[in-house]
């Protein structure tokens, strides 16, 4: 019976497998038939997709062929246009080319003709020259040198010249070497000094103190003036008196004692008398305080007591506009720096500087010039004989042999002579720059001319019109003849002559 089942068991089982056999296929078919139908319709889909491709592309062909004809032709019509203008200039060349041919042919000719006329000329000048040769007597081997000799004189010349040029040349660069160091004396002597005028005016609180200085009938100004020697000026000067004397030591005495008075408000002779004296006393310790620093600021030490008195006594007198203890501080520093130059005793020329117009303390006292005062002067209080006579010799009233008299006497100049430092000084340079300028001015064709540099160079502007290039080259060296003939001045004058052409135009 088991059999039996297992028969039934296994036909059931192989129906089953009949049976998801059959609905395999089934599901196989279907599968592939909706395949089929999706592929179809993607073929259909690609078909129509090709066809519209197929389109554009002939339009795009279409499109290129149209550009590319257009281009084509825009070409055709660029080379045409190229072959024109070569064939063009092609034909101007030919022309060219026959115009340079005929040319050439009249230029052959003409240097035909010149070698001609050449061959002429030699003729002639052949004749020409046996013709001066007969004239003059010489050969032309002796006309040759004749102008050898002639040239060589001119050599001979120019020669002499030139060693004369160099002999002014070295003399030149000794005095530029003398120049470098006076320059650089004068670059270290760092002053602020310049031309002073001492004018001796006392100011007074209001018009009203005239009156009471005057006095009763004239006794407070008659007692003033005869303790102090000055003469006392009252005028219509608003709220100030003037003091004239021509003792600069009694001017300061008048000046301190006025205007202590001033200040007390007693004003009265006996008053007056008292201040005076004590106005004595306190100038008189001014004057040796400032002989006492002048000597220090100098550096030189020893002095004489009575020569440090006559020091300060100059801090009371001035010279030109320039006050002389001022000038005599800076003539030590001046003297001191060119002999530590020159390798001179820095110690004696900076004593000798600083008291060398000591004489100018006393010379209206005594008689003489104040360069020999002052030596006497010096002579009596310091041993040293070089002092003394560096100080006489600095004006020149005694022959000058030593050097420190040479440094002593340039220090003067450099401190008396720089602009500025005196009135007359400073009128003399604008008289000689006057002069210089007139003297260019004076020639025709100059139009401007100007003094630079403290009138070491002329600068002279001429009318183009009038003095061409040539003519400009001898008017500098008129003008140079002329400075060098009529004027005084020291070193050299540039001279330069200018000549400028402007064309000017408006547009409108």
């Amino acid at each position: 019976m088991d059999w039996i089942y297992y028969v039934i068991i296994g036909l059931v089982a192989v129906l089953f497998l009949l049976m998801g056999y059959f609905a395999r296929q089934l599901l196989a078919n279907q599968q592939i038939r909706i395949t089929q139908n999706e592929a179809k319709k993607l073929l259909e889909s690609a078909q129509v997709k090709y066809e519209q491709m197929v389109l554009d592309a002939k339009e795009e062909a279409v499109k290129v062929r149209a550009a590319s004809e257009a281009d084509s032709r825009e070409r055709r019509y660029e080379l045409q246009r190229l072959e024109r203008r070569s064939s063009q200039r092609e034909e101007r060349l030919e022309r060219k080319l026959e115009a340079l041919d005929r040319r050439e042919q009249g230029l052959i000719g003409r240097e035909k003709e010149i070698d001609t006329v050449r061959a002429q000329v030699e003729e002639v000048k052949e004749r020409q020259l046996q013709r001066l040769e007969e004239v003059s007597g010489m050969s032309s081997d002796e006309a040759k040198q004749q102008l050898l000799n002639n040239v060589e004189g001119e050599i001979k010349e120019d020669a002499s010249r030139r060693v004369r040029e160099w002999e002014v040349r070295f003399k030149d660069e000794i005095d530029n070497i003398a120049r470098d160091i006076l320059a650089t004396t004068i670059q270290r002597c760092a002053t602020d000094v310049v031309s002073a005028t001492t004018v001796s005016m006392v100011p007074l609180p209001s018009d009203d103190m005239k009156g009471r200085l005057i006095g009763r009938e004239g006794r407070n100004i008659r007692a003033l003036e005869q303790a102090t020697g000055v003469d006392l000026i009252i005028d219509d000067t608003p709220e100030s008196v003037t003091i004239s004397s021509f003792d600069p030591i009694r001017r300061e005495v008048a000046r301190v004692a006025l205007t202590n008075l001033i200040l007390d408000g007693r004003i009265h002779p006996a008053r007056i008398e008292e201040v005076v004296e004590k106005a004595r006393t306190e100038v008189e310790s001014t004057i040796r305080l400032e002989g006492e620093q002048a000597s220090r600021k100098a550096g030189v030490q020893g002095l004489h007591p009575e020569l440090v008195r006559l020091l300060g006594r100059l801090k009371f007198r001035t010279s030109y506009g320039q006050n002389v203890l001022t000038h005599s501080l800076e003539v030590s520093y001046i003297a001191g720096m060119l002999a530590a130059e020159i390798g001179a005793n820095v110690t004696l020329a900076k004593r000798s500087a600083l008291l060398h117009d000591i004489g100018k303390a006393v010379d209206h006292e005594v008689e003489g010039p104040h360069a020999l005062i002052g030596a006497n002067l010096v002579k009596q209080w310091d041993k040293s004989a070089e002092v003394v006579q560096a100080i006489s010799e600095h004006h020149g009233e005694a022959t000058t042999t030593s050097s420190l008299g040479f440094i002593l006497a340039t220090a003067d100049q450099i401190s008396g002579s720089r602009l500025g430092a005196r009135r007359e000084s400073l009128d003399q340079y604008i008289k000689r720059i006057e002069a210089l300028e007139n003297v260019a001015s004076s020639f025709p064709g100059v139009e401007k001319a100007f003094a630079i540099q403290a009138g070491r160079e002329v600068r002279i502007i001429v009318k183009p019109d009038q003095v061409d290039d040539l003519a400009a080259m001898r008017l500098a060296r008129d003008i140079v003849k002329k400075i060098e003939e009529t004027l005084e001045y020291p070193g050299q004058i540039k001279v330069t002559v200018m000549r400028e052409v402007r064309a000017v135009d408006y547009a409108k």
